[in-house]
């Protein structure tokens, strides 16, 4: 028993290591992927729209660094920015949304890049702390197991 949680002990301690140096890595990774889903964006059922979406109702942003990202993509072409960066879903028309200036006003202009980062950056601390907890616990199984091991002699176990 305490090997198996000196082995779970370890590949978690493996985990946020290399989670904690590799964290730069995953933000250009998740910046790459944020760009591409801009780009292949279409209002049908696609879940990497519905997720752009969902992020940009959630953290009220809009593109990647900013609202003028969509510009650069072939839904802002058809149709103009998505409607999901309207601060105001009743106040955002089709035309407004195929304006750049007038769709500055209307929709969020910040970037879901920076608040997503920052949002996890933030929940870190939360994270950290409840792993260093667990990980607590899986050391004090692991001293007691081989505590109750040491106590134990071929004949109590004969007795139990």
């Amino acid at each position: 028993y305490a090997m198996l949680l000196s082995l779970i002990f370890l590949i978690v301690l493996v985990a946020a290591i290399v989670g904690f140096v590799f964290r730069h890595e995953i933000k250009t990774s998740f910046e790459s992927n944020l760009n591409l889903a801009l780009e292949d964006y279409n209002v049908t059922s696609d879940p990497h729209s519905e997720a752009v979406d969902t992020i940009q109702r959630t953290l009220h942003c809009c593109g990647v660094q900013n609202y003028s990202d969509w510009e650069r993509t072939e839904y802002f072409s058809q149709k103009g920015i998505p409607r999901s960066c309207c601060k105001n879903q009743n106040d955002c028309s089709e035309e407004d949304l195929k304006d750049p200036d007038k769709a500055k006003l209307k929709v969020f202009v910040d970037g879901c890049f920076f608040l997503v980062t920052s949002t996890m950056e933030s929940k870190m601390s939360v994270v950290a702390g409840i792993s260093f907890g667990i990980a607590c616990f899986q050391l004090i199984g692991i001293i007691l197991s081989c505590c109750l091991s040491r106590h134990i002699t071929n004949n109590q176990y004969e007795m139990v």
